[in-house]
């Protein structure tokens, strides 16, 4: 039988040294292990690995649009925030769909040939990876969640920690006190970055105070890592997190608001409104020829300029009007022109009876914040009516403006003025570019300049008329929108449709022989005063090319490369490209995504263009990116 020999016991500190010698030993063989390994990081959008993270992320950035870093870098991401982008990037791939505009393919290739610069990363103001499902790893065993802030550690995240310790830095500082005070219940109550520009509007010299402290911290050299605490230390504080980045675009936000109200303070851009007869006529119509909704009335108008639809509306028989305006000028002169038109409410206090003469009231603020200024009750307003609408229907965004109105003050059944808007496409030929001006100038050709300005024209969407004879297809709906119901987030929409030749030119002996030249898409809109409100008289504005021309114009985006177009009977030549003269297109299949863009009061527009000829065979082009 064989014993096995007698182990010797140890005392207490011989026990903990060979403790320690055993977890010295295994922690160089795990070391050694993993320095003996490659890691495999897996792309983002396809199916190439990569040996380190700079590579991958290099890799994105010029075969994918995606670039990690600067996305990183211009949004503020913590590492929670990159952790849930990461996640929220695999999962949007798994399911064909691009990452920023949503799009859904039907197969990996047709989603990697669609990848484009984001045209945006929010929605409803919350990025599109925000919600807490992406901090779980999408893919198991992601090493690339492991890595990917391991290049950053000695530059990019330093700059997101100089942020967050900047606030704590701005705490003691007496000046900004109320701010940050301010701040921390706005992040409480709301998320936008509208509501919190709003409620610091009249402390931005503070912000600007913070710009500057920023500055001189850097330059002295005192935004250093050592003077950090541990990451999860700094969560702690996430009540604070008013970063330098959300300064920035409160501030930009701050500065478009002044400059866009700042703009309708000049009088030439409200002649050209008034002068504008469709517009007035729509108006004037809805509001004076409609007696039943405007007959003792309480009526709020957003943006009021002028005062010109608030006169209309007291003109028609309207109780009391709350006029809002946000531009200071032109409240200062609709205030003065509803007086000397008799029209002001003016009165006086006595005991439980108010005197009043008039029936307006100017209010300059911006409607977000006319709680502040006057005391309207909740849900008491009849009728709701503003001029809202920009080029392409939502250049502006003042849309969003209204409908913060509608959920705060009007009554349930109340009349939203105008109640519809349908955005229209169609596609353009050669006389809605400019190469017809530029082929005979006083008699000479400067032909060789049309090409630069179409190229140009490719890539900026022009707001401009086009005639309704250089519209050379059938019209189709883009997006329609039912203002008494929508949200704010349906303003972001796709729409897919196809084009064909107008049935008028299908025939013509030219088109037939020829083919016609397809030089882009024509957007334009139409609002309308339906008779669910207006029952006396419902009426329509139009900026159709086919009506007479309005202010809005309509807005041109240009295809990089012109299509021809003929009709169904048209036999292609099998050798020839989808979309020339040996292959005209029979139809153009597009897709157009509209999203508000990052860049206050702007919108981005992304247009994707397909060929089909008459034997069914296709040509896609590059997806096309503009901002408006």
């Amino acid at each position: 039988m064989e014993t096995k020999a007698a182990t010797p016991k140890l005392g207490f500190e011989e026990e903990a040294a060979a403790e320690e010698e055993e977890e010295i030993e295994g922690w160089d063989e795990w070391q050694s292990d993993e320095d003996n390994s490659i890691a495999e990081f897996l792309c983002l959008f396809c199916s190439f690995r990569f040996d380190s993270t700079e590579t991958l992320f290099n890799h994105c950035s010029s075969d994918h649009a995606f670039d990690f870093h600067v996305i990183v870098r211009d949004l503020g991401l913590d590492f929670y925030g990159s952790f849930k982008l990461i996640n929220y990037v695999r999962s949007q791939v798994a399911e064909k769909k691009c990452w920023s505009c949503g799009l859904t393919f039907e197969c990996s290739k047709d989603l990697q040939n669609h990848l484009h610069a984001a045209v945006g990363y929010e929605k409803g103001g919350k990025f599109l990876w925000e919600d807490d499902q992406y901090l779980k790893p999408f893919m198991a065993d992601d090493p690339l969640l492991h890595s990917f802030a391991a290049d950053e550690d000695d530059e990019d995240y330093n700059v997101l920690v100089d942020k967050e310790e900047l606030m704590r830095e701005l705490v003691s500082n007496e000046d900004f006190a109320e701010l940050c005070n301010d701040s921390q219940e706005i992040l409480r109550d709301s998320s936008s970055e509208l509501d919190i520009v709003q409620n610091i509007g009249n402390k931005q010299g503070h912000a600007e105070n913070m710009a500057c402290h920023f500055d001189k911290m850097k330059t002295n050299g005192i935004l250093m890592e050592e003077n950090f605490g541990p990451f999860h230390q700094r969560r702690k504080d996430r009540q604070l997190r008013f970063s330098i980045a959300n300064v920035t675009t409160a501030r930009e936000i701050m500065d478009v608001n002044e400059n866009y109200f700042g703009a309708y303070g000049s009088f030439g851009i409200h002649r050209e409104m008034l002068s504008d007869k469709v517009r007035m006529d729509a108006y004037r119509g809805a509001l004076l020829k409609n007696p039943c909704l405007m007959n003792q009335a309480n009526v709020l108008d957003v943006g009021c300029g002028t005062g010109i639809l608030s006169l209309f509306a007291a003109q028609a028989g309207a109780s009391r009007v709350i006029a809002v305006e946000a531009s200071v000028k032109m409240a200062s002169v609709a205030t003065q022109i509803v007086k000397d038109n008799g029209l002001l409410l003016e009165g006086t206090e006595k005991g439980d009876e108010k005197q009043c003469s008039g029936k307006i009231k100017v209010v300059q603020c911006m409607i977000e914040e006319l709680d502040q200024h006057i005391q309207v009750s909740p849900h008491s307003i009849d009728v709701l009516v503003s001029e809202w609408m920009g080029y392409c229907l939502l250049y502006e965004s003042m849309l969003s403006s209204v409908l913060y109105a509608r959920d705060h003050w009007l009554k349930p059944g109340g009349a939203i003025l105008p109640d519809t808007a349908t955005i229209f496409g169609a596609g353009f030929g050669r006389g809605g570019t400019s190469i017809p001006f530029w082929e005979n100038v006083y008699g000479f050709n400067m032909s060789c300049i049309s090409k630069e300005v179409v190229e140009d024209a490719s890539r900026v969407p022009i707001v401009d008329i086009v005639d309704g004879q250089d519209i050379i297809t059938e019209s189709a709906v883009l997006q329609s929108f039912d203002l008494a119901s929508m949200k704010p987030d349906d303003m972001d929409f796709t729409a897919s449709f196809e084009l064909k030749l107008r049935s008028d030119l299908q025939g013509d002996s030219t088109t037939s022989t020829l083919g016609i030249w397809c030089y882009g898409i024509v957007l334009w809109f139409e609002t309308g005063f339906t008779s669910r409100f207006c029952k006396e008289m419902p009426s329509v504005l139009s900026t159709s090319p086919y009506s007479p021309g309005t202010h809005w114009s309509q807005t041109i985006l240009t295809f990089c490369e012109p299509i021809v177009m003929q009709s169904d009977k048209s036999i292609p030549d099998s050798a020839a490209s989808v979309g020339t003269e040996g292959c005209p297109a029979v139809r153009i299949r597009s897709r157009i995504s509209i999203v508000r863009s990052s860049a206050h009061r702007s919108i981005d527009i992304s247009m994707e263009t397909t060929g089909i000829s008459s034997d069914g065979r296709k040509c896609s082009w590059p997806v096309q990116i503009f901002n408006l």
